[in-house]
């Protein structure tokens, strides 16, 4: 079984609040086969402490206006601004600091799940 598009919903809404404050790297795996504890995990970047608190409080206040009041389940690493984990139950939400995503390199759990199409624009279709 794979995401649900409630899911997919939810995940392309989160990453663009993120990308809208200069959040990198974004990427978004289907988890739902694997893990089981949810459907997708999404790890975005940011390269300061700031930038990545900015970020999950962007995304917990887009996700609360635009999902009828969807408040994360629960929310770790705020203090230290390093690594912020959002759990919104079926997507869990991971904004890093660029150090913290290099040395935890989330990805290796993921990569061989299917990606999501986040349907962000390129870094191309921004510039132009």
């Amino acid at each position: 079984m794979s995401a649900s598009q409630a899911s997919i919903e939810l995940v392309r809404a989160a990453a663009k609040a993120a990308d809208e404050l200069k959040a990198t790297d974004p990427v978004a795996y289907d988890v739902a086969d694997r893990l089981g504890i949810c459907d997708i995990m999404l790890i975005v970047s940011a390269n300061n402490e700031r930038q990545v608190l900015a970020i999950a409080e962007r995304i917990e206040h887009d996700l609360y206006v635009n999902f009828d009041r969807r408040e994360p389940k629960s929310r770790e690493g705020v203090a230290e601004g390093q690594w912020i984990l959002l759990d919104f139950g079926d997507v869990i939400i991971n904004v890093m600091h660029d150090d913290s995503r290099v040395y935890y390199n989330l990805e290796r759990l993921w990569n061989d799940c299917p990606e999501v199409d986040l349907e962000l624009p390129s870094p191309s279709e921004v510039e132009d």
